[in-house]
């Protein structure tokens, strides 16, 4: 089969400057593909090139990474930043030309592949990795009329990341006490900052994309390198990544604050779970995940209760006060809720993988992605 290949375009939406990878033909079946945290667009890179040719794969950089602008991020709109500069990437006909995959006639109406609504408006498969499935979801439910189905790889929990204790969100303190900024490891910035590409230091950003981003570093391969430029495109500051910090007077001290990638995720600003079970629209969800990832896990190591449990942060008030999010448990039940109000999902796990299926077990992963781009075309 011939390689998907992309190029990067510039382009102007939203107001800010988006750097963009484009591949495949316009009238091809749409994907938008949506990277997580400390990471951009090429981190699809190695999804891409086992793609059939025939799809329209579009893969922004988000706000603060790869080579977009560095644009604020304001974590009291959780996740709609993002979500805001992906729709209007949908809207610009160099990249999803109106009618995709399906040949629209004069009132605007298309055959049955699915790809473009009454009005000609494309309606991508939106594929969300971490932060990026939080994207998706926050996509769909404000422009549920754009999105054809969803596949959420490792996605953030519908009720955000940290600070909840049980499968309906349940505030574990008022201030969402240990979520957003304050809980960033402060060596890892400091890496990030200095470009470090070492691998001894615990905290380099070699070291986590090995440990923390994939189960078995060897499945990075060749494309470690690359995939090491992503992570450390990230910008950081109070305005990107990590953001800015409050004090807290629950444990651990920390309390999210109002700038930043890591506030936006926080449950003071991201709790999704009610809209995405009420959204109108229903597509189809495929939801993606590894079970030995330990970024988004019920027993997540970067979730401070769950490391304060294990002895790793001092002071923790124990599970009754402060238990570990069950951010796996949380997705289950919000997407049965939302199969049980209409709409479609299956889960696929992954055994022994960890929080990159894409890149650890991509032949299953393109296997799950083109059974929804063939429910489009079809």
């Amino acid at each position: 089969m011939p390689r998907m290949e992309t190029e990067q375009r510039i382009v102007t939406a939203n107001g800010i400057r988006q750097a963009v990878r484009v591949g495949g033909p316009p009238d091809g079946t749409p994907v938008l593909l949506v990277h997580g945290n400390c990471s951009s667009s090429l981190f699809w890179e190695p999804l891409i090139r086992r793609l059939p040719p025939t799809l329209r794969v579009v893969a922004p950089d988000l706000r603060g990474f790869g080579d977009s602008a560095t644009a604020a991020v304001d974590a009291t709109r959780g996740l709609r930043d993002f979500a805001d500069d992906v729709a209007a990437l949908l809207d610009d006909p160099t990249l999803f030309p109106a009618g995709t995959s399906g040949s629209a006639d004069a009132s605007g109406s298309v055959d049955a592949s699915g790809s473009a609504d009454a009005g000609g408006a494309v309606r991508p498969v939106v594929v969300g990795h971490s932060l990026g499935g939080g994207v998706a979801m926050r996509l769909l439910v404000d422009h549920p009329h754009r999105v054809g189905a969803l596949l959420l790889s490792a996605p953030v929990s519908p009720y955000g990341f940290g600070g909840t204790r049980d499968l309906v969100g349940t505030p574990t303190t008022p201030d969402f006490a240990g979520t957003g900024a304050g809980t960033a490891n402060r060596d890892f910035v400091a890496r990030l900052v200095e470009g470090d590409r070492g691998a001894d230091a615990p905290a380099s950003p070699r070291a986590v994309l090995r440990a923390a981003y994939v189960a078995d570093p060897a499945s990075l391969g060749v494309d470690e390198e690359l995939l090491l430029d992503s992570v450390l495109s990230t910008a950081t500051g109070d305005d990107n990544y990590p953001g800015t910090a409050v004090p807290s007077a629950n444990w651990p001290g920390t309390a999210p604050g109002e700038r930043g990638v890591l506030n936006a995720l926080a449950p003071s600003w991201f709790r999704i779970a009610d809209e995405l079970v009420a959204v109108a629209q229903k597509p189809e969800i495929a939801w993606v995940r590894g079970d030995a990832d330990v970024i988004v896990s019920d027993t997540s190591l970067f979730d401070l209760p769950y490391l304060g449990s294990l002895g790793v942060v001092p002071g923790w008030p124990g599970a009754e006060s402060c238990p570990p999010q069950p951010m796996v448990g949380q997705t289950r039940a919000v997407l049965e809720r939302y199969a049980a109000a209409g709409g479609t999902y299956r889960e696929v796990v992954l055994p022994g993988c960890g929080h990159s299926p894409h890149i650890e077990r991509p032949g299953e992963f393109v296997a799950e992605l083109l059974a929804l781009t063939d429910a489009q075309a079809g």
